[in-house]
């Protein structure tokens, strides 16, 4: 599995320089994103580590993430996602943290639909909730391949946003 390296880079030297920690809590990327923070530069210098919680009793269990209500499809909802993401690093006491939860295959619990929900904390306080909803026929690899590639641009957004703000 190939990851932009320019992007990892970026994100390994931003979190050193700013003496900054990070961890994840993945459901739908499976450990993509784990692997992405694993191959960066100085990794063990910022990435406290993650974890993947795929089935909704293992994220409120291991996360502390309240069960949904009957309108949401089988945890995959904003709230969760946003729970994850603060439960997580609270476990790694990181200063950042990353979740995903959704679905890469169309399934009944889905709606036949193929999407995601990802989460980034800062300090203690959700900064970023986002969805990306993907053609129903894309494959599950592609579609776990995506959402972590997009979801590593859009921290890297973040991460300068922070550094324009301070």
């Amino acid at each position: 599995m190939n990851f932009q390296q320019n992007l990892l880079d970026y994100i390994s030297h931003f979190l050193v320089a700013a003496d900054e920690s990070v961890s994840i809590a993945e459901s739908v990327t499976s450990g993509c994103l784990q692997l992405a923070f694993s191959q960066m530069p100085d990794a063990p210098l910022f990435y406290k580590g993650g974890m993947t919680a795929y089935t909704l009793p293992e994220k409120v269990r291991l996360l502390k993430v309240s069960r949904p209500g009957p309108d949401d499809l089988d945890g995959a909802a904003e709230a969760i996602s946003q729970s994850m993401a603060l439960n997580v690093a609270k476990l790694f006491e990181s200063d950042w943290s990353i979740s995903t939860t959704g679905y890469c295959n169309p399934i009944i619990n889905s709606g036949y639909k193929v999407f995601a929900y990802f989460s980034f904390a800062y300090k203690g306080e959700v900064i970023l909730t986002k969805k990306l909803e993907l053609h129903p026929k894309t494959q599950a690899l592609n579609a776990q391949l995506y959402y972590t590639e997009f979801i590593l641009g859009c921290f890297k957004s973040e991460l300068n946003r922070v550094l324009i703000l301070r």
